[in-house]
This record gives structure tokens, sequence and C-alpha cells, in this order.
């Protein structure tokens, strides 16, 4: 019998301990193709943290467009209450990947470069998991469906997302639906572009906030979405930060240019008309 330092026997509170032809822990989460997926190319001690960083990082951009993909559905079934469930979880997610930019930070630029050079031309930017969370929400550049097309599968997928509408598209036919003049030139327009601020959604918007108690889901919806935003632009801002800390104003691995190139996308505003209504009232 197999005991612990203190003597408790988990067999006998009813423990499984003996797994012959039945799954364990191990088994159901896969661990052994997990925790062999860590391939270091040098023998730096920190490119381990670095894989890591970056493998868990794309583990919850999975769950991500698993919980974005879902809440867009339930809102274009008018099923709004699910969605805000999934809405709020999502903002979670990315507090998580915000906490990770704190353990990466701890590597210095002297330890990076001790394994540079064995990233290739991979870089973070090439993440397709990555460009379709940004396609879902609605920042569609058609020009990063390039750096996959070397993967047919891949590249079919971002490309039918491309067609499909928005998570925001969603949000904005659902007001329409419930009672909000949303300009027909912004429900019909073609969806497979960015969307631009509207003078007319942020005048339904305007009228949401100014008095919630009359459409109180759409004003739940509305703040789930820029607590959302929030934390994606954190997110981004931690990136910048991370970067800069470490390599400085190099050019990225991938050969974007580093730092001005994550700077661009500070700019990027998601939901556009939910934050600039602000200003209105």
């Amino acid at each position: 019998m197999n005991e612990d330092e203190t003597g408790y026997d988990p067999a006998q509170e009813g423990a499984q301990l003996t797994f012959d032809g039945r799954m364990s822990y191990g088994d159901y989460l896969q661990l052994d193709a997990i925790l062999r997926a860590q391939k270091p190319q040098s023998d730096a001690h920190d490119e381990m943290l670095f894989i890591i960083q970056h493998q868990t990082s794309e583990l919850w951009m999975r769950l991500a467009i698993h919980e974005l993909s879902a809440a867009r559905k339930a809102i274009a079934e008018d099923a709004l209450q699910p969605a805000l469930k999934m809405l709020a979880r999502v903002a979670r997610i990315f507090e998580q990947l915000n906490s990770a930019w704190d353990v990466l930070r701890t590597m210095t630029p002297s330890d990076y470069t001790r394994f540079r050079e064995a990233l290739g031309q991979s870089s973070g930017f090439q993440s397709w998991q990555y460009r379709l969370i940004e396609f879902l929400l609605g920042n569609r550049n058609h020009a990063m469906l390039r750096p996959h097309a070397h993967r047919d599968d891949i590249h079919a997928l971002l490309a039918a997302e491309l067609e499909t509408p928005s998570l925001y598209d969603e949000v904005l036919r659902l007001a329409a639906r419930r009672g909000l003049e949303i300009p027909a030139i912004v429900l019909e327009r073609d969806v497979t572009k960015t969307h631009q601020a509207d003078d007319g959604v942020m005048a339904a918007w305007r009228k949401v906030y100014e008095n919630p108690e009359e459409h109180w889901e759409l004003y739940e919806l509305a703040e789930k979405l820029v607590d959302f935003e929030d934390y994606f632009r954190r997110w981004r801002f931690n990136h910048v930060t991370t970067v800069e800390r470490v390599i400085g104003f190099k050019r990225g691995t991938g050969g974007t240019g580093g730092i001005s190139y994550l700077k661009r996308m500070l700019a990027v505003e998601l939901f556009p008309e939910l934050w600039h209504v602000r200003t209105e009232l």
C-alpha cells in the first residue's frame, strides 16, 4: 500500500489508483503530447520560457476563438444572455494573456540574444489564431492572408472568416432588430472590409447610453464589448512594451518593423462608436 509522508491513503476514500484500460488525468488532457511539444533549438536556458509562454498563449487564444465564435452565433440568434457570459469570459481570458507578459519580461535582452537566431523567420505576427481573432472582431486586413498561403487549410479558414459578418456586425444587426436606427449602409455593407466609425451608429448607441433602463440588454452588451476591448488593448500595449524592453527597436524576426509595427496596432479600434460615444454624452 502506497502512503505519503502523513500516512494518508487516498484509496480509503474511494480514489481510483489503477488505470489499466481506463482514462486517467493525463490521458484526458493529452499531456504526453502537450509536454513533449517543447523543442528548444538551442541550449539557452530561457528558450524554454519563450516557447511555453507562446504555446500557452496559443491555447488561451484557442479558447477565445471558441467563445467569440459562439457569442457571435448566439447574438445572431437573439440569445443575448449566453453571449454576455461568453464575452465576459473572453475578457478574463485576455486578462490571463496579459499576465503572461509579466513572466516573459523576466527575460533580459542578454537572455534573448542567446537563442534569437534559432527562431529563424518565425514571428508572432504569423500566428493564424491571432489573425483569426482579429478577423472575427472586424479588423480585416487582407494582406495578412499572405503569411498563411503555404497552408491551404489555414488560408481557407481565414478567407472564410473574411466573408463572414464580424462579431460587431452581428451586434449592430441585433441592435437594429431591437429598434435602434442603424443606417442601412452599415447593415448592408461589404463585410469583407473593416467597419469604419459611422455617425448614425454612434447616434444609436447614444440613445442606449442616455436611457440605459429602456435599452438595458443592449447597454449591458455594449459594456461587455468595451470591457473586452479594454483588455485586448492592454494585451497589445503589453506586447509593445515587452518587445521594446527585450529587443529595443530591432526589426522583428519575421521581417516586420518590430516596435513600429506593434505601435501601429495600438491605434486600431474594434468597436469605434462605443468609445467615441463617451465624448458625446
